[in-house]
């Protein structure tokens, strides 16, 4: 996106987004202008009273009781602006705090929404620091930026009409420098919308630097990399301190400017008011209002400095927040979705041949699935096996949606995967990935977490029984908490084998009619993958299971194994027809068989 562009889009106009949260909460910010315009009101009055008093001092022989009313008069209109700041307080900026809520909210919905490619395309510590700093930034907008905007207006307004009035000469000498400082915010408001973008980006690159230590920290300590990513982070940290630096720079000029030009009013009004006072044109007691009046004019001067900042940061945070915002799910479910036929095969591949946008290393696009048809009739077991990046994975995605097939080349349960609500198409599977990803919580609810009733817990019967399938009850025995174990980010405290069989047992928990085991047992060793897969099988009597694997001791209960080649079928049958013809698959066979072997008789140890 080219540097104009980007400028437009931090631009006012960034914040159209917000017009119906404004229509929800415009009663509430309606009462607050109305009590700050009654602040304001009272603000103007006070000087008034402080010029009565001078004059009637000023004068003699007064009575002090008229100097008492008046500043009785005083306490009960600076009563009544404490109770209006008070006020307009919780109105404006108890709405900027909803609408900040409900769009965080919706942000995030938004978020689970989108597809998956939009995760590759968008780094997560990016996506947080939308989130929640840009958020931020929005919120001080529709705060502060709103309040100083409106209130510096009619400040502004209301005290430039009063001295006027009061008196045209002095006060026209007195404003003369006033329209410099409209200039200077207009260059200013532009410069520091370019850099309050600049920030806002660096900012994510240092938040997405700090995620993504933290999340890899076990590789990091592995290999004793600390100091480079120390380093990755200060470079980062050093690109948002020059960012802000040049804010600074920028925003450090103009408060000064703006209080030397608020400084040189007074000075104005000194030689120009003090002269009329000589000359008998004005009381002491108007020129001491006059005077309080330019000092009451100086904060809506350093508060269109304020107004200029929060809102081009907001605008530059609601642009970037926009981004995500709108952004559009690649995958969507049709406007009339099918529901499948329980009279069809579980799956069917018509021709599926798919390829990954040009990028990397896969420059021209080159099909990863090349051509591949193939029938699994319910209740059967299918194996696939396949060396790295045969396109095994990819098939699983174009199953589940995850990626999208052509047209008319993936059937599930009879139906075009692409003609299925995407909810009900993934609620027929139940996954369990080489990668189980487990969440920051308990062993009990990242297993529960496969109920895939809305809102439903499961029973104690069916986690104890996903526990059993799973072989994971004799690993409960062992944690001090047993079901209420906290297993920590990413399942931190828990093996590789472990993680997995919380993944498969949250797999079966789900009940999907299609089981797929994508390599789910990578880091289990043979005895306890035997048992798991022996559990499931049975539990799962007259259910469709896929199983991926690199073992073919694993896919040999099997009705069907599939193996693939470049995203082609090389070989398709039973195993023990595909032991007796001699290819791939009987290869890979006969090479994990004498690997077995050289472990048993110590020859691995000696390699080793």
């Amino acid at each position: 996106m080219s540097e104009t562009a980007k400028e437009e889009k931090a631009g006012l106009a960034a914040f159209k987004t917000l017009k119906p949260y404004f229509f929800r909460y415009r009663l509430p910010y309606i009462l607050g202008f109305l009590c700050l315009l009654i602040v304001d009101g009272a603000q103007a009055i006070l000087p008034q009273f402080i010029r009565a008093a001078v004059d009637i001092v000023s004068a003699g022989n007064f009575l002090w009781t008229r100097v008492l009313y008046i500043c009785l008069a005083m306490l009960g209109v600076m009563a009544a602006i404490a109770l209006g700041r008070f006020l307009w307080r919780y109105f404006i900026h108890g709405s900027s705090r909803r609408i900040e809520t409900e769009l965080r909210g919706d942000l995030f919905r938004h978020l689970l929404s989108l597809s998956y490619d939009f995760y590759q395309k968008n780094k997560i510590g990016d996506l947080m620091a939308r989130s929640i700093s840009d958020l931020n930034a929005v919120r001080n907008a529709l705060g502060w930026g709103i309040v100083t905007l409106v209130d510096g207006t009619i400040m502004a307004a209301s005290i430039l009409v009063i001295i006027i009035i009061q008196d045209p000469q002095t006060a026209l000498y007195c404003i003369a420098p006033l329209p410099l400082i409209t200039v200077v915010m207009l260059f200013f408001g532009r410069a520091m919308g370019r850099r309050f973008r600049r920030a806002h980006e660096t900012y994510s690159v240092m938040s997405d630097a700090v995620q993504e230590t933290f999340a890899g920290i076990r590789v990091i300590k592995s290999f004793v990399k600390e100091w480079w990513f120390i380093k990755k982070f200060e470079q980062a940290n050093d690109a948002y301190r020059g960012a802000n630096m040049s804010l600074v720079k920028l925003y450090g000029f103009f408060f000064p400017f703006v209080s030397f030009l608020a400084g040189l009013t007074t000075v104005i009004l000194l030689l120009t008011g003090g002269r009329r006072v000589v000359l008998g044109y004005l009381s002491a007691g108007e020129l001491v209002a006059l005077f309080s009046y330019l000092q009451m004019l100086i904060w809506p001067l350093m508060g269109a400095g304020f107004m200029v900042n929060m809102i081009q940061r907001g605008a530059a945070g609601m642009a970037r927040i926009n981004e995500a915002l709108f952004a559009e799910a690649s995958i969507r479910s049709p406007a009339l979705p099918l529901r499948g036929k329980n009279d069809a095969p579980a799956i069917e591949l018509r021709s599926l041949t798919f390829a990954y946008p040009p990028s990397g290393e896969n420059k021209q696009g080159v099909p990863v699935l090349d051509g591949i048809s193939l029938v699994v009739e319910r209740g059967t077991t299918l194996g696939i096996l396949g060396r790295t990046g045969s396109g095994k994975s990819t098939l699983i995605k174009a199953l589940v949606r995850m990626i999208d097939p052509p047209a008319g080349s993936v059937f599930v349960k009879g139906v075009d995967v692409r003609d299925y609500d995407l909810g009900e198409l993934r609620m027929i599977f139940a996954v369990s990935p080489q990668d189980a990803y487990l969440f920051s919580d308990t062993i009990k609810n990242n297993i529960a977490y496969g109920k895939k009733d809305s809102g439903a817990d499961p029973a104690p019967a069916e986690l104890v029984n996903a526990a059993l399938l799973s072989a994971l009850d004799r690993d409960l025995e062992g944690f001090a908490h047993g079901w209420e174990t906290f297993i920590g980010e990413r399942g931190l405290t828990l093996s590789g084998g472990q993680k997995q069989r919380v993944a498969i047992a949250r797999a079966l928990l789900s009940a999907g009619e299609i089981l797929i085991l994508d390599d789910a047992f990578s880091a289990v060793d043979a005895e306890t993958e035997k048992r798991v897969l022996g559990n499931v099988l049975t539990e799962r009597a007259g259910k469709t299971t896929i199983i991926i694997s690199h073992r073919v001791s694993t896919l040999s209960s099997a009705d069907k194994v599939l193996t693939l080649e470049r995203g082609r079928v090389s070989e398709y049958g039973s195993p023990r027809e595909l032991l007796s013809a001699g290819n791939f698959f009987a290869r890979t066979a006969e090479l994990q068989r004498l690997g077995d072997a050289s472990v048993l008789s110590g020859g691995g140890a000696a390699r080793v």
